[in-house]
């Protein structure tokens, strides 16, 4: 009988191995004796609370940082590459020399994979956007050079953290597929964005108490695994707890000072009461009371929004009614934020009308942090609003007492907003909102700097607001999870409704990347070289003027925080910084109708 052919498993090599690795910045470690290893190939995410040592351990993996205790080993001439949050191309002139580095022209331009990826994240990979100066680019567009340096490289390894902050939802899904394309290549990712997780990660990380929980599959498996394992935690905890009070119950028993109970009873009941844990310091987020909504909530009737010399916004009607929770997704520079503004009322339509109904109550979440001063502690923030929140049904909480709740103690308290990290001063902000009773809610990317369980609770919150929702962001998880009607805005002017959701929006962008799709815009294509070359003259025009209202939004946000104290100049300086904002979109607008127009 002839032997049958035999099927070898060959194991994915090994890139590198962490080996009770332990890293600490003061008095409690970030990470206490990790031992992990990431193979060939291998796609890995990781989540944990903001600030529980996420981004450390992808510091310590890469060798930028080094482990107090332990080691960190990796094969042969493994190449690592790194997207850290800090800002990485400060010795660098030019996109060209960060990117690219000593690169022929001949040898990248003839390179798919490179062209395919300044396409994806810049929209074109025509040789103005390799001459940008990279100093006076702003925070996402250096985000985005710092991606596709790392995405055109020769890599075994690549370790993103928060890779999907300033991309847009069809950047987010366009990166997804790249990485599943690119199998041998490993990652580890951490980011907020949970529907990037479910589509690249196939186990999961979570950082947790200085130590990591493994857990098989993306971000929806990972929280199945984590159900069940609480569950039988909890079983467990409840045959603890009876020990316990029935080792109590006999300690107890008798005089104190009493010696004749046997030592190993003694000490097996102390052992059980050292290991109590102590009670977790829940993050909760609360909802309060705000005023009924009547029918009308917004009605755009035949509205145009002009900005920079191009509709942003064109002959819109549209109704928003009670009760209605509506995802807004589009291109960048669309005008998602500016329809935001127009339905609240700060930018004025140049024909048409808003409607908007009597009993409105806004909260806005805007993408800024600007209205918390930084010199407030954080007790002085919650007692600007209220010294005192009525929860109903004779509830109420005192401003301190609600600071408990959201998970700052009482030396906590007397933080200063300044020395808070992000999605602290966001949490801050969102209670504060709350806190005014607003029956309409307008978010714009209010997932911004939250961790995933932040993500959570603010998910349970809005499942419990009974009033209107509307909200812009590129979390598609998040969007999917709190809204039940979704438009899009493709850059043509109009607001579409997606009666199948993102995916619609994606397949219509799909069909056409750089022409406006259906509504009520037209296609401009360039007749002449001569038309070309003046419309690549103005883009550079353009990009050098945004350049400068770059450079002015900053130093007046540097002079907001030193005038935090001087009302009359801080609001004097917060209204420079609202038209600079104003003339920065109208800039935007004209470049991104400038562009369409070349790659038409």
């Amino acid at each position: 009988m002839p032997e049958l052919s035999k099927v070898v498993d060959v194991a994915p090599r090994n890139l590198i191995n962490l080996e009770s690795v332990s890293k600490s910045y003061g008095k409690d470690p970030v990470l206490q004796g990790i031992s992990l290893g990431i193979g060939e190939g291998e796609r890995i995410g990781i989540v944990g609370r903001n600030g529980g040592g996420k981004s450390t351990l992808l510091r310590v993996i890469a060798g930028v940082e080094f482990a107090d205790t332990g080691r960190v080993t990796s094969g042969g001439n493994v190449r690592i590459g790194i997207l850290a949050q800090e800002d990485q191309s400060g010795q660098y002139e030019t996109v060209r020399d960060f990117v690219l580095g000593d690169r022929a022209t001949h040898e990248w331009a003839t390179d798919a994979r490179i062209r395919e990826v300044f396409t994806a994240l810049f929209g074109s990979h025509d040789q103005s956007i390799f001459d940008r100066k990279i100093a006076p680019l702003s925070g996402g567009e250096k985000r985005r050079a710092s991606l596709a340096r790392l995405l055109i490289a020769d890599l075994d390894l690549l370790l993103l953290d928060e890779p999907t902050n300033h991309l847009d939802v069809e950047a987010v899904a366009w990166l997804a597929s790249h990485l599943r394309s690119r199998r041998s290549l490993a990652v580890a990712v951490i980011t907020h964005d949970r529907w990037f997780l479910d589509e690249v990660s196939e186990r999961t990380w979570e950082v947790i108490r200085g130590g990591i929980e493994e857990y098989d599959g993306g971000y929806s498996a990972y929280v199945l695994a984590k159900a069940e394992r609480m569950r039988q935690a909890a079983t467990e905890d409840a045959r603890r707890k009876n020990l316990i009070r029935k080792e109590l119950a006999w300690l107890r028993r008798g005089p104190p000072a009493r010696t004749t109970k046997p030592k190993f009873r003694i000490d097996a009941a102390n052992q059980l009461i050292s290991d109590e844990p102590p009670p977790r310091n829940e993050t909760e987020l609360l909802s309060f009371a705000g005023a009924r909504l009547g029918r009308t909530v917004y009605e755009t009737h035949d509205a145009t929004l002009n900005l920079g010399g191009r509709d942003l916004i064109d002959h819109l009607t549209w109704n928003v009614g009670p009760g209605d929770r509506i995802g807004i997704v589009g291109i960048n520079g669309s005008g998602k934020t500016s329809l935001l503004r127009l339905l609240m009322g700060d930018v004025k339509p140049v024909a048409g009308r808003i409607v908007t109904g009597i009993t409105v109550q806004i909260g806005y979440l805007s993408q800024h942090l600007d209205e918390l001063d930084p010199k407030w502690r954080l007790l002085e923030a919650v007692e600007d609003i209220a010294l005192r929140v009525d929860l109903g049904k004779g509830r109420e909480l005192s401003a301190s007492q609600l600071c408990e709740r959201l998970g700052f103690g009482s030396d906590a308290q007397w933080t200063p907003v300044g020395d808070l990290s992000g999605g602290e001063r966001r949490r801050l902000q969102l209670t504060r909102i709350f806190m005014r009773g607003p029956n309409v809610l307008l978010l714009d990317e209010p997932t911004n700097d939250f961790d995933v369980e932040t993500l959570g609770a603010l998910e349970d919150l809005l499942d419990d607001f009974i009033g209107t929702l509307l909200v812009v962001s590129h979390d598609r998880y998040f969007l999917e999870r709190v809204c039940d009607r979704f438009v899009g805005m493709l850059g043509d002017g109009s607001v579409r409704d997606l009666p199948r959701g993102v995916d619609e929006y994606l397949e219509l962008r799909a069909a056409s990347p750089f022409q406006p799709v259906g509504g009520m815009g037209t296609s401009t294509r360039v007749s002449s070289a001569a038309d070309l070359r003046l419309l690549r003259k103005e883009i550079t025009r353009l990009e050098r003027a945004m350049e400068k209202v770059d450079e002015k939004e900053r130093a007046l946000h540097e002079k907001l925080t030193t005038a935090a104290t001087d009302f009359a100049r801080a609001a004097e300086l917060d209204a420079q910084l609202t038209d600079l904002i104003a003339t920065k979109e109208e800039l935007e607008a004209a470049w991104l109708e400038a562009v369409a127009q070349v790659e038409g």
